[in-house]
Parts: C-alpha cells; structure tokens; sequence
C-alpha cells in the first residue's frame, strides 16, 4: 500500500518517472490531464461541468478540482495505493488533498520531489526538437535523429516548439519555483518529502525512488 505524490518542475523527468513507479508498484498513475480526460468521458454532471469550462478556455476552479480528485482517488484501482502526477500544486490544493484523504481513509505516505537545477533543465528541454508531420520526439542530447535534424521516420526537418524556447522555458520555472517551492517546504517540514537528485540518468532515478520508498 503506498499513496504518493510526485513533484517536480517542467523537464524533469516527473511523468516517466510516475509511469515507472507506478508500473513497479502495481498502482495507478494518475495524471490531472488524465483526471479531466476521465470525468469528461464519464458524462456525469461533474464531468459536464469540467467539459464546458475546459470548452471556454478557463482553468478549472480548486473546489471542482478537488471534486475529481476526491472521485478518483474513491476508485477501486486505488485501494493499493496512487501516484498523484500534477496535484496539489498550490498550497490550498495541498490542504484540499489532506481533507479528501481524510474522508477517504487514507494518508500520504510520501512525496518524491524530483529536483533538478533551471541550467539543466534548460539545456534538456532547449534540446527537443519535433517533426512538424509525424509528431516524432527527439532530444539533441540523449536521443538525437540519425541525421543532422531530420526526423528518422519520415524524413521531414525538425522544429524546435515556442515552448521549448530558452526564454519561457526560464519563465515556466520561475512560475514553478513561486507556486511549487512553497509546497516542497511544507511537506519537508511534515517529514514527507523524499528529495532525489533527477539530473542523473532515468534508470538510476528510478532505483533512487525506490530506495527512498524502501522497495529494494
């Protein structure tokens, strides 16, 4: 049985990571992207609720928010436990996650901060270039394509996404640091947090997790 929370700013490996985990443990990942996907699908009146906003363009208020998260978590999938991937990310998410565990009869057992340093993450994510035709992923650095930005599959040129651009990338850590530094000191100070080093290669990330959560 283990409930947890994955944190980490954009880059750094946090959704591989939770994939992982999630598949070693044998429980859930859950993902808000996925959260939303999920209770729109289900038609219910909460999931007609979130479609119409999601339509309009506005974000999705912490009340209903915490109404998915509470309907998820109450699923049979996670009676063994959950990696939540996105959520809390501000401290009154925090405290609205406590209460729905609280109604739910469950507590966290961890929260896995994976840090990674903004120079880093912008050279990882300033190195990802897309083919613009078949959606293909490259990193200049660890999977570069055969051929000087040409994508292996299709042959088109690469493209390098605006968000993979150095200046909002340092722009979405800045927001990042604001909102989520906050939480990491909170759940320090409440003895949850497992701080793992996420610059060092996927694998041996992975095996830190793990030995933090005493699973080897």
């Amino acid at each position: 049985m283990m409930n947890l929370v994955f944190l980490g700013p954009p880059g750094a490996g946090k959704g591989t990571q939770a994939k992982i985990v999630s598949e070693k443990l044998g429980i859930p990942h859950i993902s808000t992207g996925d959260m939303l996907r999920e209770a729109i699908a289900s038609g219910t009146e909460l999931g007609k609720k979130v479609e119409e906003i999601v339509k309009s363009g506005q974000l999705v208020s912490d009340d209903l928010m915490a109404q998915i998260v509470e309907e998820r978590l109450a699923k049979d999938d996670c009676t063994k436990g959950f990696i939540l991937d996105g959520y809390p990310r501000t401290i009154p998410q925090v405290h609205a996650l406590e209460e729905i565990l609280k109604k739910l009869s469950k507590s966290l057992d961890a929260v896995i901060f994976i840090d990674v340093e903004e120079e880093e993450l912008v050279r990882r994510i300033t190195s990802r270039r897309v083919c613009p035709k078949c959606h293909a992923v490259y990193s200049l650095i660890s999977s570069p394509p055969k051929e000087d930005e040409i994508c292996d599959k299709c042959g088109t040129k690469l493209v390098q996404r605006d968000d993979d651009k150095e200046e909002t990338v340092r722009d979405r850590y800045k927001i990042y640091l604001e909102k989520t530094q906050p939480i990491v000191s909170y759940y320090e100070k409440n003895k949850l947090l497992k701080r793992i080093d996420g610059k060092l290669p996927v694998e041996e990330v992975t095996k830190m997790i793990l030995e933090a959560l005493g699973r080897i």
